[in-house]
């Protein structure tokens, strides 16, 4: 392949991590120690729908752990950390001020291959915990792949002003949409045609009219996926007000226009 090929493609730039939304759901968690960190880290978990145990005495529990022990959202084994612990493990969070016993339990974790992140100590981690934004259904998240968290705090704080109002819930309702098309056309083969209307919906319409989306509007959408079509948002409220409507009326400019693709 010539140098004028090569450049077409995306130059490979390493020393990066693998950006992936981990599925959690259902999943063990262990998160040895209960002070701030911990706290963070319980919490990241908990949004996610893990099962969470909490391996720490008492007396190390911070405010927050505390209330999620005694509130039942996490389970609480209450003392230090011993090898059985990491039994039926998916997943291993070290937040203590231990730097050799962190070490220990790390190594322990390798030797079983779980997963595991050692708070601030970079290079015993499988992976890192970035700065999120969340709204809703929207997580951003910002990585500086150990190297500064706290500018991984400010550059998320930036993003998230650049983003639109109710971005969260414009994402929500499309979502919903697209729960909807998949009971209208839920054979596989129709997976192309279905990702490609969804696509010209997204692009139609602004966050905020996406925003103000009922299930009417919803349904009435899904009129146009057969012929793969997209109406305007004036159709979409006329439809609101006439909802027996039909689609040759519309199309045919019986009420002043005509519905484009």
């Amino acid at each position: 392949m010539t140098s004028a090929h090569a450049q077409k493609f995306p130059a490979v730039q390493g020393g990066g991590s693998l950006i992936l939304a981990w599925q959690i759901k259902n999943k063990n968690v262990l998160v040895v120690g209960g002070g701030e960190v911990a706290a963070g880290r319980i919490l990241n978990c908990l949004n996610a729908d893990a099962l969470v145990t909490v391996v720490c005495p008492p007396s190390g529990l911070n405010p927050e752990v505390a209330y999620r022990v005694g509130q039942g959202q996490v389970s609480h084994t209450p003392r230090n950390f011993e090898p059985s612990d990491l039994d039926g493990a998916d997943m291993v969070l070290v937040a203590v001020d231990d730097p050799e016993a962190s070490t220990q339990i790390w190594k322990l974790c390798k030797e079983r291959r779980i997963p595991a992140n050692i708070a601030d100590v970079p290079p015993e981690c499988d992976f890192y915990f970035g700065s999120v934004h969340r709204d809703g259904p929207l997580q951003i998240m910002v990585s500086t792949n150990g190297k500064g968290p706290r500018l991984a705090s400010s550059i998320r704080k930036f993003i998230a002003k650049q983003l639109p109002k109710d971005a969260g819930k414009a994402i929500e309702a499309i979502g919903q949409l697209r729960a909807k098309l998949r009971t209208v056309a839920p054979n596989q083969d129709e997976g192309p045609k279905r990702m490609g209307w969804m696509t010209k919906i997204s692009d139609a319409y602004t966050w905020d009219q996406m925003c103000d989306f009922t299930d009417e509007d919803m349904d009435n959408l899904l009129r146009f996926y057969a012929s793969n079509e997209v109406p305007s948002l004036e159709t979409l409220m006329l439809m609101r007000e006439n909802p027996d409507l039909s689609k040759t009326e519309l199309f045919d400019g019986s009420f002043g226009f005509s519905v484009g693709a």
